[in-house]
């Protein structure tokens, strides 16, 4: 793991308009970034059609493509972005399955019992995605710490030190953020 300090300098150069700390930056984020994104994938079901190398780059294409200068507070802050990034091209990937699987350019055949399909990953993260829609709004920073590690794949101490809070209360909040994800995604079945 690369030492937090050399990230957070980066990411203040950067914000300081050293377009050669973003360059630099590359390096130190990918394999960081690498890790989450396995991490991440790895609790997805087999025939996950994204691979982490995929997320990575998108998400970091999202973060910095547009932008190499964008300022970022601290390491927690770019962090809590991309976690947001990766969120959000699962879910995006997960509605285009779901556009393709439910007509798409596809042709209608008729199904027997044993043809029908499960409920598939691409739902899983969809529910998600709107139940953490609906936490945001009654506890943004449960549903920060949710995307952290649902999402960012970070650890409960990562998540903790990137949203600044002590560890003990982010495990509280994680206990109480789960209880809530698990009351509403179980009442959406």
């Amino acid at each position: 793991m690369t030492e937090p300090g050399d990230i957070t300098q980066r990411l203040q150069r950067i914000g300081d308009g050293d377009a050669a700390a973003a360059a630099e930056l590359i390096p130190l984020l990918y394999d960081e970034l690498r890790r989450l994104a396995a991490a991440r994938l790895s609790k997805e079901p087999e025939g996950q059609t994204l691979q982490a190398t995929a997320l990575v780059h998108e998400a970091y294409l999202r973060l910095l493509g547009a932008d190499p200068a964008r300022p970022w507070n601290s390491r927690g802050h770019f962090f809590g972005a991309a976690a947001e990034a990766m969120r959000r091209i699962l879910v995006e990937n997960a509605r285009r399955k779901a556009a393709q699987k439910r007509g798409g350019a596809w042709e209608r055949v008729t199904w027997t019992d044993h043809d029908l399909p499960v409920a598939s990953t691409d739902d899983h993260i969809l529910g998600v995605h709107e139940a953490l829609n609906r936490l945001e709004r009654e506890d943004p920073q449960a549903a920060a710490l949710v995307k952290l590690r649902f999402f960012g794949g970070l650890t409960g101490q990562e998540a903790a030190a990137a949203l600044g809070l002590a560890e003990r209360s982010a495990t509280r909040l994680w206990a109480f953020a789960r209880a809530w994800l698990y009351r509403e995604l179980g009442s959406a079945s």
